[in-house]
């Protein structure tokens, strides 16, 4: 078939070179524009409600909160599912939505849907914060902060206004969160004993407060043709001025507030600390936004910290964690990767043709192919991360192909003493139809991948468009520069080529046998297929592989009740004994915080991999076993994105039930090999003091469990924020927070004696209205899908996750659920089901529009499936390679045998083509066969090992970050090995066979139309 592309491009060599210099210019003006991320932007469109009520139970908050607002949003539209977190006095619920939901609207449908039942919450909440969770992974930078000339709250201001505005201020950054240190507030101790004397509440006195130390307007007047404004000046200058503020007794009488409490400028009270190896620290860690470059970020990032110290040079900053160094080694490592494969890679073309000037043209094909895919990636929003970067080295090879074949064809026509320009003519046309075969398949093969959905979909996309896009450049490369080129600079081949003739008259003399023993040639391929689909329940299964970022991060969690000081004196004791190993830089502690007093997480700073004998995550099960043998405490080590590798979650409306489920649960799961740091998120019983209202006696004197509830929340932790008093100074608003001492002067006496304001205008103590007793409740609890959640995790020491999970689910206990308890997939559990569910409905898309583009090129409805005869002979030697180096089916892995669907197909491509052209040349049948094998057999080969070559530094883990991309080369190298060894065998005899079939079929039909 003639394809005259290439003959106009030859005859016209101008416009095809001005279009790659225009690619490759703009493909390098984009390269400097494209965002440098670690993964790919993942986008889960999620919305987060949060609403505080100072001092409630969780149960409190779930009844009256939590269940109305999932109900709220429930109705959304889009809606995946709904997880709510309550703990004490915070209730928060993220409602994830399916992906192609508007986020926008979304996001404005779930504050409307809030505000729709704002009514029906209890008054004394804040007000709900509806926002969107624009901020992408995890801390992006970690620093920490010392000053040692500042007090602890003039440093935690500093770093809360100064160093927060400046760094939300550079382009990419989305989230700063501080840790430690101490907010600055004005404190008013009240005495209880005096309180009691005035007959005076604390409620009475804060609320006094917030209405007479504050400025209000007044209105307005206009006097003598002016207007001027009214204003009441109430708002106190200093803390001297408010000890003396005047608080109202009633009667007209009142006392001085000084008289009655101790009022000190300072810091609120802590119900957090944290620490670097022992040493109290305020640490502050940076997020970035979404689509935003996390090199250029970090070093923005880093840049505004250099001009904050310059400005400021009392305070000291320190880098801690950094997830940008990480992402710049790897990046590194993949630039470096596809720069060797790149040079093994044309190293194996020369060794084929011994010709420099055509391995010269070969080499040329790698850049005029990538350089403008960067234009494409570019203008489609992608960033350069793992999977594209990916891409690109694991695709060097698939870009000489189409070259290679062109030139190898072109150099076979120049042997046989014509000129290369009319060598060039000639092969191009010659060859035309089964290069834009090759192309067509791996880009049929790709591009439905690119669209199968999901989270896991987001990670094929970029990949699968990034692959069809540099092989379209390669052929659009080999169809017009590469038969110009080669008709114009090569020059007829000097060496006769004898060494490659003794192979050939071996390989004749193969397909010969093969054709004179076609069942026994079959049914070894048949053979060789069963076996290949045998091998897959031996395989292991994950979802990601493991990722060595040289930093652990673990978590102690004590028993309910205890305080934020054992909290901390154990999180120390922890750090000191990690300190103890050589592999650790430093630690960072942070005891307390929103998980509650009686938790800590410690952040393990590892030195570099090539600094240490073990990995990562040998050392965090190293030292478990001494952690674990902390009294009264349980360690737990987290994953890098903050989880832990196994979650079971369990959902159920009964909560004894599901308690009793979970329990057995991870009793079972302690006794698989494999599976360490087992424990369950089933709260623990926090205990409480319950008051308990005598309704007779308050309806009596006119006392509401309103006032109780307010009269023993202001006493205890003050006001919320909203109400309370301000006082100004130097353009701050210092909250005034009243309240009782800490313990032992306030006791479980002193709540008793507390005053409750009457009807009559008087106050009666709290123990005449109520009864206060001792009791426990949940400490924490969660939801899923608007259903009551226990989650049994786990993290893996050397077990893939398939594994793990088919483990799990054969244990008695979880066998033994009852029917009113659900299990539902959650985290990469979730994730790995989906991916290989989505993986094999688009690879089976796929292998459709391979089909059906070979049918449209070919006019032939047959010939096309035994052109596909070597997806299947592939996929045995990928799962092989897979189970002899110990590699994890898991996505990288299954993008690699994806990859196989497109190259594969083209040796068996390349022969079936010349085939059909001898036959229709009138070549008899079996002679057509054997030429065809003999002339491609070298173009196969050296396509084959030119990608071998491009992949063997990935797989050989050459490179200073090959875990992710290492799976993926694996399953490629072994797939093609076995795809071309067995097509070259095999496609022959199957393609005879269907010869066979066409012969009988034809006539018939004839005779039926």
């Amino acid at each position: 078939m003639s394809m005259p592309v290439s003959t106009w491009a030859i005859r016209n060599p101008i416009p095809p070179i001005i279009l790659f210099l225009a690619l490759t210019i703009a493909g390098l003006v984009a390269f400097f524009q494209i965002p440098v991320n670690g993964m790919p932007s993942v986008i889960v469109p999620a919305v987060s409600v949060t609403i505080s009520q100072p001092g409630a139970s969780p149960s409190e908050m779930e009844t009256q909160i939590t269940r109305r607002v999932e109900g709220a949003l429930a109705g959304l539209h889009g809606v995946k599912h709904i997880t709510s977190t309550v703990s004490e006095g915070v209730s928060q619920t993220t409602v994830e939505f399916h992906l192609g939901t508007d986020f926008d609207r979304a996001t404005n449908d779930a504050r409307d849907a809030v505000a729709g039942i704002r009514d029906q919450l209890p008054r004394a909440v804040q007000e709900p914060q509806v926002r969107r969770e624009d901020a992408e992974g995890g801390a992006l930078l970690i620093f920490s902060a010392h000053a040692p000339e500042m007090r602890a709250e003039e440093l935690t201001w500093f770093i809360d206004d100064t160093v927060t505005r400046q760094l939300l201020s550079v382009p990419g950054v989305a989230k700063v969160a501080r840790r430690g240190g101490v907010t600055h507030e004005i404190t008013v101790t009240l005495d209880p004993l005096r309180l009691s004397a005035f007959g005076v509440t604390a409620a009475d006195i804060s609320r006094q407060l917030a209405q007479t130390s504050a400025d209000f307007p007044g209105g307005r007047l206009v006097q003598a043709g002016t207007e001027y404004s009214l204003r009441a000046l109430g708002g106190t200058p200093s803390v001297a001025a408010l000890r003396d503020t005047w608080i109202g007794l009633g009667a007209s009488r009142g006392v001085r507030l000084g008289d009655i409490a101790d009022v000190t400028d300072g810091g609120a009270e802590a119900r957090s600390i944290t620490t670097i190896d022992g040493k109290p620290a305020v640490t502050f860690s940076v997020q970035r936004a979404k689509g935003a470059s996390e090199i250029t970020t970090g070093a923005a990032i880093k840049a505004a910290i250099a001009e904050m110290h310059a400005a400021n040079p009392t305070v000291t900053f320190m880098e801690l964690f950094s997830l940008v160094d990480f992402t710049k080694t790897s990046y590194d490592s993949t630039i470096s990767s596809f720069v060797e494969g790149a040079v093994l890679t044309i190293l194996t073309v020369f060794l084929f043709l011994r010709d420099g000037r055509a391995t010269a043209l070969a080499a040329l094909t790698i850049p005029l192919s990538i350089i403008p895919t960067f234009l494409v990636i570019h203008l489609l929003g992608f960033s350069l991360n793992f999977v594209s970067l990916m891409a690109i080295s694991l695709v060097t090879g698939v870009l000489v192909d189409d070259a290679i074949v062109e030139i190898e064809n072109i150099h076979r026509h120049m042997a046989t003493a014509k000129k290369p320009y009319d060598a060039a003519m000639i092969a191009a046309d010659e060859i035309g139809l089964a290069v834009v075969a090759t192309t067509a398949v791996i880009c049929a093969v790709f591009l439905p991948v690119s669209f199968m959905g999901g989270t896991s979909g987001q990670f094929f996309a970029q990949f699968g468009v990034t692959v069809a896009v540099a092989a379209f450049f390669s052929l659009v490369v080999a169809r017009l520069l590469t038969p110009l080129i080669a008709a114009y600079v090569l020059k007829a081949p000097a060496h006769t080529g004898e060494p490659a003739g003794v192979w050939t008259c071996r390989y004749r003399r193969l397909v010969e046998w093969t054709l004179d023993n076609r069942a026994k040639t079959l049914g070894v391929a048949g053979f060789s297929l069963a076996l290949s689909f045998a091998l897959l329940p031996h395989l292991s299964t994950g979802y990601l592989p493991y990722e060595d970022y040289s930093q652990s991060s673990l978590t102690i969690e004590l028993p309910r009740g205890s305080t934020l000081a054992q909290t901390d004196a154990v999180a120390q004791r922890v750090a000191g004994t990690l300190k103890n190993h050589p592999e650790v830089l430093y630690v960072l502690t942070n005891s307390g915080g929103d998980s509650g007093v009686n938790v800590a997480t410690v952040d393990i700073k590892l030195v570099p991999p090539k600094a240490r004998d073990i990995s990562q995550r040998d050392f965090e099960s190293r030292v478990l076993p001494d952690l674990a043998a902390e009294p009264d405490a349980r360690v737990k080590f987290s994953n890098s994105a903050g989880a832990k590798d196994i979650s079971i979650a369990l959902t159920s409306e009964n909560v004894a039930v599901l308690e009793a489920a979970a329990v057995g649960i991870e009793r079972d799961m302690r006794g698989i090999a494999g599976i360490t740091s087992v424990g369950s998120t089933m709260p623990a019983a926090q205990p409480e003091i319950l008051i308990i209202p005598d309704l007779a006696k308050a309806a009596q004197l006119g006392v509401t469990v309103q006032a109780l509830s307010d009269a023993v929340t202001i006493a205890t932790i003050g006001d919320i924020d909203s109400n309370l008093a301000k006082l100004n100074r130097d353009g701050r608003r210092l909250s005034i927070r009243s309240r009782l001492a800490a313990a032992p002067v306030t006791s479980l006496d002193t709540i008793r004696e507390l005053r409750i304001p009457t009807v009559s205008g008087g106050s009666v103590a709290l123990a005449a209205v109520a009864d206060i007793r001792l009791g426990s409740g949940p400490a924490s609890i969660e939801r899923y899908d608007r259903r009551r959640k226990i989650a049994v995790e786990a993290n893996l020491d050397g077990l893939p996750l398939g594994d793990a999970m088919e483990k799990i689910r054969d244990l008695p206990s979880m066998r033994a659920l009852p029917k009113e308890i659900e299990v539902r997939n959650t985290g990469d559990v979730e994730e790995m089901t989906d991916l290989f569910s989505r993986f094999l409905t688009a690879i089976g898309s796929g292998l459709m529009m391979v089909y059906a583009i070979q049918v449209l090129l070919y006019k032939d409805w047959i010939q096309p499936l035994t052109r596909m005869a070597a997806l299947p002979l592939s996929i045995g030697g990928a799962f092989l390679a897979l189970l002899l180096t110990g590699t994890d089916l898991n996505m990288p892995a299954a993008i690699g045998i994806l990859m196989l669907m497109g190259i594969a197909d083209k040796n068996s491509i390349l022969l079936v083509d010349y085939m059909v052209e001898r036959i229709r040349a009138g070549t008899p049948r079996r002679e057509a066969i054997v030429d065809a094998c003999a002339v491609r057999a070298r173009p196969i080969i050296m396509t084959s090992l030119a990608m071998l070559a491009g992949m063997a530094p990935i797989a050989l883990g050459l490179g200073l970050d090959t875990a992710f991309r290492a799976p993926m080369a694996i399953a490629v190298i072994g797939g093609l090995i076995s795809s071309t060894a067995l097509s070259l065998v095999f496609v022959p005899v199957l393609f005879d066979y269907v010869r066979d079939f066409q012969d009988w079929l034809a006539p018939r039909l004839q005779r039926l139309l």
